[in-house]
């Protein structure tokens, strides 16, 4: 036991790795439709690419969910409206209205005829039906026929006949038309206005019981496949009942082939199938990225991406498939480039939109699209520090994705009358949400630790706490590293590496130099030189010394780990040969080459080699007495040769020809500073 917690130990970086890959593969299948893939992969108005199909059992042709949605329009427009005759309101508002007419009536004689031509009025009102307020507005067309129930009587009637609240007065002034006396009329037709009220209500109840009755009456299919009957030829058009039947299919599989029994065989599929995808990705890391590889907290935050962007669209597609593309795919290319190479980017993006193939409707368009879409993101969103750059690329990111689904539309319906033009409101909500990218990276630097170049261009600033410092203490180191920013940066952009990043790492490369900056003849105004006074060796171990108080100095400050390491790696393991060779001929003993060799480690990438490079071409120029265009030539052929040699570059992923291209930019740079000429023969 006390063996394998050891060997757990020693090796608990690839130990995280593999509870990386299980953990993630097991969040993505669970992410993933709990039935399978259909087998066959179609498209409407495309070409049948597969053999002659035959149905493999009998199943019913299924209608679309397009016209399962117009017929239940149709049935909710159609539907039975029924009304309710209150049999006891006629007999309430009689008794009220004769109540009232005792009050006003002066004698027995006046109150008959109140009375009797008011039970004339209500009977024509009450044998219409007086409709209660509001319910005129049930019905569109009040020609539409309605059914009132009286008891247990159904009755069919057109819904103008009944009587609203608008028309009672009128209808009551008509029938008094006739009388003579104005004050008998006045008082007739207050008075029934007054106490007339609806004897017929909406009969919700009922209504919603036909509704509900007609709906289960719509049939959601159209007919039936037999076993071994043909469903489509190949090379035949998807489209009209043959795109209906191979729905149909596909659908029937849900319910016969991915049954229960099936579930945990087609688990097993999804699980080999993205444990190979993300497998990949480790051996792509392994292969071109092993410093990515090796550090688990990057290795985590890319899964930790492509679980964010699964579950996104997983999301998406399980409650509102509709609005899929306007989950922002691009938002991953965009954060991996911003952190590391675009490569690393694209190949993350294709895997993720690979295994979303398996999740998505029309999985061909989705996949082409954002395949499209990525490569787009990778070729334009660069130097995001410039703001400008971010809206460009995201621009034309959008309108990748319109044109993209414009001729995919073409395609499918043949011309443009059929288009969803709302997907172009989807892509332009795409693009919008894009900009959150710059959030995240703002996020995940935070989190992560990890340098994004807009984190560059802030650390790159003259005025920042620790520049302005190495200015005020040490202003000759200043200069010096200005001027092996300005050579590096040259250098980067012309091989093709991180221009920014070299740039930053070369203004703090000597940061250490802020402890004892007199020991350091760029800092030495006047004639007197602190090392005439020690040892060689100790002067050796000063000059050494500014490597180790730099990363401590840069680490008090906040700076992240990927400047340090221009700190770490500029000299490499190199001699301080001045002192070294000062200390041999003075035939000191125990002289001891280690004592005067840089700790290291030595570059490991093209950025942390050219500061190598620059640094010792830049420092090296100012001892030149007569900065002619050969002396700075043999120089920097000197230098680099010298660098080769020892096997400062054995670890940096740098090809001979970027060495020489550099060499080159490098000479080019120190002639225009010196302001030299090339010396023509006499």
């Amino acid at each position: 036991m006390k063996h394998l917690i050891n060997k757990i130990y020693q090796n608990n970086s690839l130990v995280f790795k593999v509870f990386l890959f299980v953990t993630t593969t097991f969040l993505i299948v669970y992410l993933f439709p709990e039935g399978g893939k259909f087998k066959f992969e179609f498209q409407k108005g495309k070409p049948w690419q597969y053999e002659n199909l035959y149905a493999p059992f009998d199943f019913a042709i299924q209608k679309s969910p397009e016209v399962i949605v117009r017929e239940k329009e149709l049935v909710k427009s159609q539907a039975k409206l029924f009304f309710a005759y209150d049999l006891e309101t006629p007999l309430t508002v009689e008794r009220s209205m004769e109540l009232r007419f005792q009050e006003l009536a002066s004698d027995s004689v006046y109150y008959n005829k109140l009375r009797t031509q008011g039970k004339q009025i209500l009977s024509k009102i009450y044998k219409r039906g007086f409709l209660e307020v509001g319910s005129e507005t049930r019905v569109n067309d009040a020609a539409t026929f309605v059914f009132v129930r009286k008891e247990n009587e159904i009755k069919e009637i057109q819904f103008r006949d009944f009587l609203v609240s608008k028309d009672l007065f009128q209808v009551i002034q008509n029938e008094l038309a006739q009388d003579a006396s104005s004050l008998y009329r006045d008082i007739v037709l207050n008075v029934l206005t007054d106490v007339v009220k609806p004897n017929v209500t909406y009969d919700e109840k009922f209504s919603e019981k036909a509704l509900k009755e007609a709906m289960n009456a719509i049939s959601y299919t159209t007919g039936m496949i037999s076993t071994d009957q043909l469903i489509v030829f190949r090379g035949d058009i998807v489209e009209g009942k043959k795109y209906a039947v191979l729905n149909s299919l596909k659908e029937e599989y849900k319910s016969q082939i991915w049954s229960k029994n099936n579930y945990s065989w087609i688990i097993s599929g999804y699980t080999i199938l993205v444990a190979l995808a993300l497998l990949m990705l480790f051996l792509f890391l392994r292969k071109n990225s092993p410093a990515i590889y090796d550090d688990n907290t990057k290795v985590t935050f890319i899964f930790l991406n492509i679980i964010l962007m699964i579950f996104l669209v997983t999301l998406m597609v399980r409650y509102q498939p509709a609005y899929l593309y306007v989950v922002p795919l691009s938002l991953l290319p965009i954060v991996l480039k911003a952190f590391f190479d675009a490569r690393l980017a694209l190949f993350t993006h294709v895997l993720t939109v690979l295994l979303l193939g398996f999740v998505v409707p029309n999985s061909f368009e989705f996949i082409y699209l954002q395949m499209i879409a990525g490569i787009v993101t990778i070729l334009t969103v660069s130097e995001l520090y410039k703001r400008a750059n971010l809206f460009i690329s995201v621009g034309q990111i959008t309108l990748i994705y319109m044109l993209t689904y414009f001729a995919f539309s073409i395609i499918h319906e043949g011309n443009i009358s059929q288009m969803n033009w709302s997907y172009f409101v989807l892509f332009a909500l795409n693009g919008v949400l894009s900009f959150l990218s710059l959030f995240l990276i703002w996020m995940y630097e935070k989190m992560f630790g990890l340098v994004s170049d807009v984190t560059l261009l802030e650390l790159s600033n003259t005025n920042s706490k620790l520049l302005r410092e190495l200015n005020e203490k040490a202003p000759g180191t200043f200069q010096h590293s200005m001027q092996v920013a300005n050579l590096a940066e040259a250098a980067a952009n012309e091989i093709g590496a991180n221009s920014m990043l070299v740039r930053t790492g070369a203004l703090y490369h000597d940061i250490g130099k802020i402890i004892s900056p007199m020991y350091f003849t760029e800092n030495q105004a006047t004639s007197v030189n602190p090392h005439d006074e020690l040892p060689p060796k100790d002067s050796a171990k000063i000059i050494i010394d500014h490597v180790a108080q730099g990363i401590l100095l840069a680490k008090r400050n906040g700076l992240p780990d990927r400047i340090i390491d221009f700190i770490r790696t500029h000299h490499g393991t190199s001699t301080v040969y001045y002192f070294y060779k000062k200390a041999a001929e003075g035939n000191l003993e125990g002289v001891a080459a280690e004592d005067f060799q840089y700790p290291g480690p030595i570059p490991f990438s093209k950025e942390t080699a050219i500061l190598m490079m620059s640094d010792a071409a830049e420092a090296a120029s100012k001892s030149l007495k007569d900065p002619s265009a050969q002396a700075i030539d043999a120089l920097i052929d000197k230098i680099t040769e010298r660098q080769m040699a020892d096997g400062q570059f054995r670890n940096a992923s740098i090809t001979f020809r970027e060495i020489e291209t550099i060499k080159k930019v490098l000479k080019k740079k120190l002639k225009n500073i010196y302001h030299v000429r090339i010396e023509y023969p006499a």
